[in-house]
């Protein structure tokens, strides 16, 4: 069977015949011909015509208007016209999750499929009514989980079948909810601010009313939620010493103490008494609370918490913005894994958009004082707003229609929260 990566039937014939014609083909094994797999499949009758005529649905969030544009409103109330229509006219089958399903499979759940995808419009309507899987299906769904924040590799599994199987009337009443939410922010936010989108873990940087810079994020836990929150960032902290608040040292570095007494040493992290004096680890009983008394500071370095870069702004919650060590969290499916903080995939892209209107801090300033490893505060010339939100649905320009998890449970129905 052709696979996703191997070029289109039409195109590899087309390209045969015209070498043929000038008299240098070269004879290739059956094994080795991509082709192949596609003539002697069992299914090679059913393909949809256009077995080759896969949509390139690219990034269906590509576009540079924020969230928070003054737009959005507009185009999310479109999209809950077009899921009024939807649910009134009987809302959309639910697909069977008895079996994965991917590109070459052949099964009487892929009708199902390919019906749930027209009714939302991932899928054309005139993309016939095979039972299987062709690259329509496959772009559809590609389409399908790009929308709802998922990975978009084209197979239905755990997580695509959840997200297509909540009804209509729910993405409905999911529209409704954040068009409130939506509305109370799309007035003037400022020339340049920085919105991160807690269930979509995701982070806009705005420019005059554009969005120049897009970050995956690490948002809170759900048992140690990131806040919803506006203030301004006025600082970054390079090189940064990383403090641990009481709520993680009680639930994090005492139970690591207790199994490990060598981890404070080993990851750099110093405890001081109130006066300033240095304390032993090995002077506290880790058997008790007593350690909550002290400070826990990790010196800068590769190991700290905060990675290279700390970005202060003002609030009661005590959080922030920063980088991490530990770069491979960004590639999770699911990024709900810090203790309320906020860290930043490519931070160092998003701290110079921050810093351009700060004489002496270019890119080049920036990564050679990285480097240096010295302890530097950098005082913005200008504070720009940032706003932490909590926006599970919206739509663009282009009606697409946007769905993630509610991951806190705040949208109110427990159909939409992340399982």
């Amino acid at each position: 069977m052709l696979n996703r990566k191997q070029i289109s039937r039409r195109g590899v014939l087309g390209g045969l015949a015209g070498v043929a014609a000038a008299g240098v083909v070269t004879p290739v094994s059956a094994q080795q011909d991509p082709i192949a797999g596609v003539l002697r499949s069992l299914n090679r009758g059913s393909w949809n015509d256009q077995f080759d005529a896969r949509k390139d649905n690219g990034d269906v969030a590509a576009t540079n208007i924020p969230i928070f544009s003054p737009q959005t409103p507009v185009f999310i109330e479109r999209a809950i016209t077009e899921y009024r229509t939807i649910t009134g006219n009987g809302g959309w089958p639910i697909v069977p999750a008895n079996e994965k399903l991917k590109l070459g499979n052949r099964s009487r759940n892929v009708k199902i499929l390919r019906e749930r995808l027209k009714v939302s419009g991932d899928i054309d309507k005139n993309s016939g009514n095979s039972d299987v899987f062709d690259t329509w299906v496959e772009g559809g769904v590609r389409r399908f989980q790009a929308r709802h924040g998922l990975p978009p590799d084209g197979v239905m599994g755990r997580y695509s079948f959840a997200a297509m199987n909540i009804p209509s009337s729910i993405r409905l009443g999911q529209l409704e909810t954040n068009l409130v939410r939506l509305r109370s922010m799309s007035g003037y936010l400022g020339d340049r601010y920085v919105m991160v989108n807690i269930p979509a873990a995701q982070i806009e940087a705005v420019e005059l009313g554009k969005v120049v810079l897009r970050h995956t994020a690490i948002v809170g836990k759900i048992d140690r939620q990131s806040p919803i929150l506006s203030s301004k960032i006025y600082e970054l902290n390079i090189n940064p010493y990383w403090t641990a608040p009481v709520s993680i040292v009680k639930k994090d570095l005492i139970p690591l103490m207790q199994k490990d007494p060598e981890y404070l040493t080993r990851n750099a992290i110093r405890i001081f008494a109130q006066n300033g004096d240095e304390i032993p680890p090995q002077s506290i009983n880790w058997n008790s609370e007593e350690a909550v008394d002290y400070m826990f500071r990790q010196d800068p370095g590769k190991v700290n918490a905060m990675g290279s870069v700390k970005i202060n702004f003002p609030n009661p919650h005590a959080v922030y913005m920063h980088d991490t060590p530990q770069q491979s969290v960004f590639s999770k499916l699911l990024r709900f894994e810090s203790s309320g903080c906020v860290r930043v995939q490519n931070v160092r892209d998003l701290i110079t958009w921050l810093a351009k209107e700060t004489p002496g801090w270019d890119r080049q300033s920036i990564e050679r004082t990285i480097e240096s490893g010295d302890r530097i505060d950098v005082t913005l010339n200008e504070a720009v707003p940032v706003y932490w939100t909590y926006v599970t649905a919206w739509s663009t320009k282009n009606g697409v229609v946007q769905f993630r998890d509610d991951i806190y449970r705040r949208d109110g129905v427990e159909q939409l929260a992340l399982q």
